[in-house]
């Protein structure tokens, strides 16, 4: 096992004022940067809320140099990486992740693009118009409006209680006002000495080090600006507020001149808030019938003012939970530094560090955390706790949670794979036990994958069943419930699990740290095959979704048969069939899961069913998302399981990506939830495109969209020879095997195992597509024009006509 990263690298000044913190990790296959800019929405003056939050997206329309279809998101998406930005009170953050030897280039963009802002009137009267569409969203979005009444109890003085997301009538961008206070707004926070870069790598410190004097050499320098301290957070003396709804209890508690290392004090805190295990605040309450959920964060932290937020799911009376809590905090109080419990804590932080990607600790590092409760914040958490009135003369017979069992597991030896007798040199030689065992493998249900090297920490473990009945929803809630300890268990161990239906279909997913996993397996399996009804709470209620994330949550499902729902659960495992895969595991971990494999419910399915398929026909399938907007998704698969249709498919999602992005979210304003995306679904690969829109219906948005496609042969036509091999040079770069992540790997190849794919899918993926010539993509983009795999379309409102089919 690799030696634990430092909890958080040193900061670092350069002469030119920028801080800067370097990470080496030579375990991670990809590297990251996030940017913070110590600026928000209560920096901007108050005659223009939403000034921050407008000029984060004005930033990313893109520079003289970098136009947007080849600014830092184009760039980002382009390479198959992830980036965002976000505008928070009084910081605002840009982040992205690339693999290695694409990752100057993202950093060239980002200060480009930080440094030289293209703002013309007529891309800031564009991109206030997309402010204004979430704004509508934001104000029609239940919990949105729930998050934000939170702050009611506050002093009307403090910025928490002010409307800071911008809109139409808080952006008057004609205004010569209004222009000049965005111009000073950039140039007084948008420089060397208000920003703290993070990288994070394989590459060493000194080429880390290279990379951020390049980046900072373009951004202008400055010294560190002070923000303006707040106003007090209450008007009167009192530090605490409550609100009460159906069902829910909200306790807020305020705090001002907090100490040092704080902010680690509420983390620590929160975490043990919210631990479900017995002996904890909220498996009491439970017992008693009192409560049934507690989640606990801190809602706001800055210049030693802090709001933290206690949310029950309760209808006892506020006086009777408040009293409880009080209590617990006075037990927690009265341990001697929380010994037991600061150890648990910092070895959970040291698991998720352990299981962190780049992007992940890149944004752990800019926020400058801690892993565990260092000295000084047992002194903060003893203030917090005095402030928020907790006495250590207790009353309830309480007691410290449980252990994390699967903290404990014990890492596999350096000799792992061997059997007796062999030592490191014969591990290539093989005995006929092992080649009888190796058969028994290969005609098991269970699947070892050998495309990606068990060397590393990492595994991914895949368990499918095929059902007779799709489960009943409730009792998919029954079960998901059951699970809800133990996953988070498993998550602060290292190993993120879950357990998902899909009409007919279930899958218990595990990633993350090998070692913890056959016993996390055996569990959940345990958990999973009990028929009586043990569970005394009920799962968490879910948020409701905005419609394009409510369709996008549906699609999998309509890609089955439709099937009759079941809620006997026996009756379900009884006609179950499985199958599974496991990638990265090494042989001692394979060995450990032989207990938990032969618990599996079900009958092995050795033969996993083609997916179905769609070609030819367009099916419209229309949802009521419960919301005014408009919202819409086009599936688009391929019209066979061939590779070399995936590899074009690939190319085409990409080549769409920027180009339909800007055809309906920028030329046109249709919406601002614009995409074009690659998903595979059951092993069915296909184009995703979607969009949401408060003013355009769906089947107009259809129309734009069929529009967009039928341009699209003449459109790849049109690019030109340099760029068409750079988009096919960077497609295949991200199916490189040296630099994908384990997680990525494991799911491309479950989904190339349903789509009936051979085990050296990850190497001849990225060679179909390194031989895909224009012609071939213009054939693709014929046969996506015709529909040859089919059209699938989910939308808030009615079908059109022929030759549309409607399904239910």
């Amino acid at each position: 096992m690799p030696a634990l990263n430092p909890p958080c690298p040193p900061t670092e000044t350069l002469a030119n004022g920028l801080r800067v913190t370097l990470r080496h990790a030579p375990h991670l296959k990809r590297c990251a940067a996030a940017l913070r800019v110590a600026a928000g929405s209560h920096d901007v003056p108050l005659a223009w809320p939403g000034l921050a939050h407008f000029l984060e997206h004005l930033l990313f329309i893109g520079t003289e140099r970098f136009p947007a279809d080849q600014g830092l998101m184009a760039y980002v998406q382009g390479h198959g990486g992830p980036v965002n930005a976000r505008t928070s009170e009084r910081s605002t953050d840009f982040f992205f992740e690339l693999a290695p030897r694409a990752f100057a280039g993202g950093l060239e963009r980002l200060s480009d693009m930080l440094a030289h802002p293209r703002m013309t009137l007529d891309d800031q009267q564009r991109e206030r118009e997309v402010l204004q569409a979430e704004f509508v969203a934001w104000s029609q979005d239940e919990g949105a409006q729930q998050q934000l009444a939170l702050f009611d109890g506050l002093s009307p003085s403090h910025p928490l209680r002010g409307f800071h997301a911008g809109n139409r009538d808080s952006l008057p961008v004609q205004q010569a006002d209004f222009q000049q206070a965005l111009k000073n707004f950039h140039q007084r926070f948008y420089q060397t000495g208000q920003m703290t870069l993070s990288l994070v790598g394989p590459q060493s410190i000194e080429e880390m080090k290279r990379m951020a004097l390049n980046f900072s050499a373009v951004i202008a320098e400055g010294k560190h600006v002070p923000q303006a301290a707040p106003a007090p957070l209450m008007q009167s003396s009192e530090t605490m507020y409550q609100q009460v709804s159906e069902g829910r209890l909200d306790l807020l508690f305020t705090f001002e001149s907090l100490p040092p290392s704080s902010a680690e004090a509420l983390a620590f805190l929160c975490h043990w808030l919210n631990a479900a295990k017995p002996g904890g605040l909220l498996a009491e309450l439970r017992s008693h019938g009192v409560a049934e959920q507690l989640n606990a964060k801190p809602l706001y932290q800055f210049a030693g003012q802090a709001v933290l937020h206690v949310q029950f799911s309760t209808t006892a009376p506020a006086s009777m939970i408040r009293e409880k809590l009080l209590d617990w905090l006075g037990f927690l109080a009265s341990q001697q530094d929380c010994v037991r419990l600061r150890e648990e804590y910092a070895a959970v932080l040291e698991r998720q560090q352990q299981v962190s990607s780049a992007l992940e600790m890149a944004r752990f590092d800019s926020e400058q955390l801690e892993t565990g409760l260092s000295e000084q914040g047992v002194v903060a958490l003893k203030d917090i706790l005095k402030k928020i009135g907790a006495v250590d003369n207790f009353s309830g017979d309480w007691q410290l949670p449980a252990p994390n069992p699967f903290l404990r597991v014990e890492p596999p030896s350096q000799n792992a794979g061997l059997i007796r007798g062999q030592t490191s040199k014969h591990r290539g030689l093989r005995t006929f036990a092992q080649d009888r065992s190796r058969s028994r493998r290969e005609n098991s249900p269970m699947q070892y994958s050998q495309a990606v090297p068990d060397n590393t920490v990492e595994g991914a473990i895949y368990l499918r069943w095929r059902l007779g009945s799709k489960p009943h929803a409730r009792l998919q809630q029954r079960l998901e419930s059951r699970l809800q300890s133990l996953r988070e268990n498993a998550r602060q161990a290292g190993v993120d699990m879950s357990f998902s239906a899909s009409g007919n279909e279930w899958l218990l997913k595990a990633t993350g740290l090998q070692a913890p996993m056959p016993t996390v397996l055996e569990h959940a399996l345990t958990a999973l095959t009990k028929t009586d009804s043990d569970v005394s709470h009920d799962a968490p209620k879910s948020p409701a979704l905005i419609p394009i994330k409510y369709l996008l949550k549906a699609l999998p499902e309509l890609c089955l048969e439709p099937v009759a729902a079941s809620d006997d659960l026996q009756q379900l495992w009884s006609n179950a069939r499985w199958e599974g895969l496991a990638v990265g595991l090494s042989a001692h971990i394979q060995a450990a899961l032989g207990l938990a494999l032969s618990r599996v419910p079900g009958v092995a399915d050795t033969r996993p069913s083609p997916p179905s398929s769609i070609n030819a026909r367009r099916l419209w399938t229309t949802l009521d998302t419960g919301a005014s907007e408009h919202a819409l998704l086009l599936f688009c698969p391929t019209a066979t399981r061939e590779i070399s249709d995936e590899a074009a498919w690939r190319l085409l999602a990409l080549v769409c990506q920027t180009p339909i992005y800007q055809r309906l979210r920028v030329e046109l304003q249709l919406g601002y939830a614009v995409f074009s995306t690659l998903r595979q679904i059951h092993g069915q690969t296909g184009i995703l495109f979607g969009v949401q829109s408060p003013q355009t219906a769906p089947l107009q948005l259809l129309e734009h969209m069929e529009r967009f496609l039928s341009d699209l042969p003449e459109w790849i036509n049109g690019i030109d020879e340099a760029t068409f091999v750079t988009q096919r040079q960077a497609l295949a770069d991200q199916f490189d095997k040296e630099a994908l992540p384990l997680s990525q790997a494991a799911e491309l190849l479950w989904q190339a195992r349903h789509a009936g794919h051979s085990s050296d899918y990850l190497t001849r993926l990225p060679l179909s597509i390194l031989v895909l010539e224009r012609a071939d993509l213009i054939a693709a983009a014929h046969r996506l024009n015709s529909a040859e795999g089919g059209w699938r379309c989910l939308a808030s409102s009615s079908a059109p006509g022929a030759p549309w089919q409607v399904t239910k």
